[in-house]
């Protein structure tokens, strides 16, 4: 009997689950039927981290062209929404140290996004985010060399989180 019970109610939660509208993440599309192509312009850069806009650009096309059902174009008036982003700031600093050079063994970057989703033909926003926020850690090797290089491809790495949170949120109305 308690088996039983065990069951019903399990069955009696998920359904419920399921028809208040619970979703896996990344998995929602909030935005209207209307809209099957995208433009992605360049995003801009207010910041003084060289390149940040082109990586996240690049990988927000990416993700939207391999996440989702919408058609990427490259002019804007030929989309029925457009997503225009800018850095609006990108901060590093150094999160640990290494004990015997004193020097830092992982850096903390933050990237701040402003990110609007404007639908070309009512000119309002489907999605406006004025500080889309993506915190990233990487490793530094300790030798000074190699910093740059491993600098620029935390960046592309980043730049590739960023974008999947920043289509899920897009999607999701987040």
């Amino acid at each position: 009997m308690p088996l039983r019970t065990a069951a019903a109610l399990i069955t009696l939660i998920v359904a419920a689950q399921l028809g208040c509208g619970y979703h896996i993440a990344g998995k929602a599309d909030t935005l209207p039927d209307t809209v099957k192509t995208i433009a992605i312009p360049a995003f801009q850069n207010a910041t003084t981290e060289y390149k940040i806009e082109q990586l996240l650009t690049q990988a927000v096309v990416r993700e939207f062209i391999s996440r989702t059902r919408y058609q990427v174009v490259s002019r804007p008036e030929n989309a029925d929404a457009v997503l225009q982003g800018t850095v609006v700031g990108f901060f590093a600093f150094p999160a640990n140290f290494d004990p015997e050079t004193n020097r830092a063994s992982s850096v903390s970057t933050t990237t701040q996004v402003r990110i609007t989703l404007l639908d070309q033909s009512t000119s309002l926003p489907l999605y406006e985010n004025p500080n889309l926020t993506h915190r990233e850690l990487y490793e530094v090797s300790i030798d000074p060399e190699a910093y740059f290089e491993e600098r620029q491809a935390a960046l592309v790495r980043s730049s590739q989180s960023m974008a999947r949170r920043l289509v899920s949120a897009v999607l999701e109305g987040f």
